[in-house]
């Protein structure tokens, strides 16, 4: 199957991205597979789809690396924003993406006429235990509670971006093995539908470092949506203030908890290349 792509990332999560509008692509499963393969194929954390959508101005689609279909992804929301935008398909700054977790609003912001940075309203986060999901009393919130390991306590908070995190908060992340515990993680039973895994070691009140393993796609160098649910449960456990720098392995997104209630991203997002998927 032949069809042209664009290859861009936010803070070096890496994603395919198809204008689904004019290309065609039988099973969106089966190709995220091939043309996510960092040796036989583009390479990639993920493969988006834009779409047409009834009740948004686009509709997003994402698959991950191993072929399952994510909900939301922050990171690749401000990628998308940037591309429909330059490539012509809008000309709004300010635009509504349908995706699985419901509407997402993103903000190209220009000073002087460069883009400076993409703000994203990422809506509520969702804190009940069935909102995750978790297993036991679905109305409930996780907030450092106990999740054993292999043997080994560790306290976790729970949080949903629209898509599940599970939030570990550290005293030195570069001691964390990421591949063994993130995996076990996110494959516990306590999950369902399976989570993402942030770790996370508070720096100050306004900075946090993090680094995630992606449900679906494993250690990624940052996720948009992980970045919002550390920030919301450094606050639940007292940690931090509304509004913080998240360092992750890619760079640093500025992440904020309204007074409205709402998550806000703000952060970059780059092409790096485009071509012919043969």
């Amino acid at each position: 199957m032949k069809f042209n792509f664009s290859k861009w990332h936010g803070l070096g999560n890496d994603f395919v991205i198809v204008n689904g509008l004019e290309e065609k692509i039988n099973n969106y499963n089966e190709m995220a597979i091939q043309v996510c393969d960092r040796y036989f194929g583009i390479g990639a954390d993920g493969l988006v789809v834009i779409l047409p959508s009834a009740v948004a101005d686009f509709q997003m689609r994402i698959f991950n690396s191993d072929g399952s279909e994510a909900e939301m992804c922050g990171n690749v929301t401000r990628c998308i924003a940037r591309y429909v935008f330059e490539y012509g398909l809008t000309d709004k700054k300010k635009i509504t993406l349908e995706t699985k977790a419901g509407l997402i609003k993103p903000e190209l912001i220009f000073i002087d006429d460069v883009l400076s940075t993409i703000r994203v309203d990422m809506g509520e986060p969702r804190l009940k235990r069935g909102e995750l999901p978790m297993v036991g009393n679905e109305d409930e919130q996780v907030v450092d509670e106990v999740l054993e390991i292999d043997g080994t306590e560790h306290r976790i908070t729970g949080v949903s971006m629209g898509n599940p995190h599970c939030i570990l908060f550290v005293d030195d992340i570069t001691g964390i093995n990421l591949s063994d515990i993130g995996a076990k993680i996110e494959t516990h039973a306590a999950f369902p539908k399976k989570t993402n895994v942030e770790f996370v070691q508070v720096l100050n009140k306004q900075n946090l470092r993090m680094r995630v393993w992606e449900r679906g796609a494993g250690v990624t160098m940052a996720c948009g949506t992980g970045a919002c649910a550390t920030l919301v449960a450094a606050v639940l456990n007292g940690k931090t203030d509304r509004q913080a720098t998240v360092e992750l392995d890619g760079g640093q997104l500025l992440i904020e908890w309204g007074p409205d209630n709402h998550i806000y991203m703000s952060g970059p997002a780059v092409e790096v290349f485009r071509g012919t998927y043969l």
